[in-house]
């Protein structure tokens, strides 16, 4: 059985797609692309597909992750090719390798977010971020299945700033907007980007006249020492390259000194 671990993207409208129309969409693009999956066993065989920490619906991602296992080896970017294709435009699957380690949902640590506020001036959105950081806790609230929990969103946040904006076609010169980056940590309870905008207007009463736009750009390993979200899918590559040299490696120490 050969596993391949794939990247996709949730842009535009069609991060509105929940996680199961996503499934769905993902199903097809397998029988059209005639992957050869593994089933599961029992009564109601389904594709062995494994999802990591999906995205909530109605935010944007540049990295979301999963793994398929297969019946027959299939050369990970032809694989790739084949699947972005069958893919609706903006559900694309932009990198694929082998797995060749374990542990990917364990790998990502921590997400890298941006967050555009249409409406809010940078020098007040500054100052809140400001505010934030002075903060030693952040308590925030979230319905749940359970009822309102309260929970702090501050310990999580490893990083909250400012990004310089430039002039877009889709935003006019006479609104303001506030784009901030954000990197959370993948703690338990989850914290999420509506979590951190809720702790902006309760520390500084920093209110979006409309609803943010919200992106993924990254998840993975955290760098302690840097503060980034590095590449999860790096260990297979590296070990791809390994297991490749291996075989150049022990052909040339089989060759005899002198020989042609």
């Amino acid at each position: 059985m050969q596993r391949i671990r794939l990247r996709y993207t949730k842009r535009g409208r069609l991060r509105f797609t929940s996680h199961r129309d996503f499934q769905r969409a993902f199903e097809r693009a397998l029988r059209r692309a005639e992957v050869p999956m593994a089933y599961s066993a029992g009564f109601t065989p389904h594709p062995k597909v494994s999802y990591a920490n999906a995205a909530p619906t109605g935010t944007g991602s540049e990295a979301e992750y999963l793994e398929i296992a297969l019946t027959a080896p299939r050369d990970p970017e032809a694989l790739r090719g084949l699947l972005d294709e069958s893919m609706p435009a903006g559900l694309d699957i932009t990198d694929a390798v082998e797995a060749h380690t374990s542990g990917l949902a364990d790998r990502l640590a921590a997400s890298l977010w941006e967050l555009r506020l249409d409406g809010v001036d940078p020098a007040e959105a500054r100052r809140a971020v400001d505010a934030f950081h002075a903060a030693d806790t952040v308590e925030v609230q979230r319905t749940t299945k359970n009822g309102v929990r309260t929970f702090d969103c501050r310990s999580a946040v490893s990083s909250l700033e400012i990004v310089e904006t430039q002039p877009q076609a889709d935003r006019p010169e006479d609104r303001p907007c506030a784009i901030l980056r954000l990197v959370v940590r993948h703690v338990t309870p989850a914290v999420r980007p509506d979590d951190v905008l809720s702790g902006l207007r309760a520390v500084a009463d920093l209110a979006p006249p409309v609803p943010a736009a919200v992106t993924r750009l990254a998840q993975g390993p955290f760098d302690e020492e840097t503060g980034t979200v590095t590449d999860p899918l790096a260990p297979d590559r590296e070990a791809a390259q390994a297991k490749t040299a291996e075989p150049a490696a022990a052909a040339t120490a089989a060759t005899p000194e002198g020989s042609v």
